[in-house]
């Protein structure tokens, strides 16, 4: 909706929302520049203090996928007039808990009277202008790398309807609870970078073409951002993704969520299957994520795989970038 109006021409701008990117980025000065996001939704566990660190930590992972470090939060909070104040307190207390974490100062925030309880942040981060990293840049030979498995939003789907086995909901849980923070300080670390890549940005020591994290739309809707703003063709091994346990039973019982069916409708006619990639994975390559990992486009497959292990890191390398050609995202078995 935000295309169908006037457009603003500002030069300090340096990310917009021309290509989808996960962020705003507005140059300040040539040291400093803003990166701002704002998330929030509805419950995704029963517990309101895990929903809180749930809500925090996908929140912050947009100001990690563009490069930068989160500096202050602005909580938004959406909750019932009679509701009890006390779970409140525990969704507040279990968001600052990750905004501790990561370093991230909570100064305010607004609140409303809804009849569904909503929770999440706007979030300012800081980046050097010359080190932003966006989800255009990917080139062709890249190395397409993941570092959180899949699954959230079928096993999600599944603990609303009383469904989840008490093992998915932990690894889910432990998987939205963690900040992208270690592989972020990893993919861009402070200190002297290489020539520029592109306008606007630059390449890391550990070199990285392009980034972006992998969120409501998916892990495909995400790709497809990433090759058309780098107007590339993108392929994916599936049976690399990584998956949380539970995930491929969660589609196997139905327990689809919206986001997926719809990320699907979207997308899927820019993707072409090849080797017989199973109906269940296929889905969940749709399946939109809450907190999930971050996709990274990189000509490093080897020694980046490597830091982010020592990091503590499960990145797993999924596929490669391509040549632009017809279709965008080639998923092979």
């Amino acid at each position: 909706m935000l295309g169908k109006l006037a457009r603003q021409h500002d030069p300090n701008v340096l990310v917009g929302f021309d290509y989808a990117d996960d962020a705003g980025v507005y140059l300040l000065n040539d040291e400093q520049a803003l990166v701002q996001t704002v998330d929030f939704f509805t419950p995704v566990v029963d517990d309101p203090y895990t929903f809180g660190q749930i809500a925090a930590t996908n929140s912050l992972s947009d100001v990690y996928a563009m490069g930068g470090k989160p500096m202050t939060a602005l909580a938004l909070v959406c909750f019932p007039e009679k509701a009890d104040l006390a779970i409140l307190e525990r969704i507040l207390a279990g968001g600052l808990s990750k905004m501790i974490e990561a370093g991230c100062t909570v100064i305010g925030g607004h609140s409303i009277r809804d009849d569904e309880t909503k929770f999440g942040y706007a979030v300012t981060g800081i980046v050097h202008p010359k080190k932003v990293l966006a989800n255009q840049g990917a080139r062709p030979g890249d190395a397409l790398i993941l570092t959180k498995a899949l699954g959230t939003g079928v096993i999600s789907t599944a603990i609303k309807k009383g469904k989840a086995e008490q093992a998915w909901i932990d690894a889910a849980v432990k998987s939205m609870t963690t900040l992208n923070k270690l592989a972020a300080e990893v993919i861009a670390p402070s200190g002297d970078l290489r020539p520029p890549g592109r306008p606007g940005a630059a390449v890391p020591t550990q070199v990285v073409h392009a980034l972006t994290d992998i969120t409501g739309f998916g892990l495909i809707g995400h790709a497809r951002e990433m090759a058309l703003a780098s107007q590339v063709s993108l392929r994916i091994d599936a049976s690399k993704v990584p998956l949380l346990p539970g995930a491929l039973e969660c589609v196997r019982a139905g327990y689809i969520p919206g986001g997926l069916t719809n990320n699907r409708e979207f997308a899927e006619c820019m993707v072409e299957y090849n080797g017989g990639v199973p109906e269940d994975l296929r889905a969940l390559l749709f399946d939109p994520q809450t907190a999930g990992g971050l996709l990274i486009a990189t000509p490093d497959r080897v020694p980046l795989l490597g830091a982010l292990s020592e990091a503590g890191v499960a990145a797993v390398s999924i596929g490669e970038v391509l040549p632009e050609t017809s279709p965008r995202i080639r998923i092979s078995a």
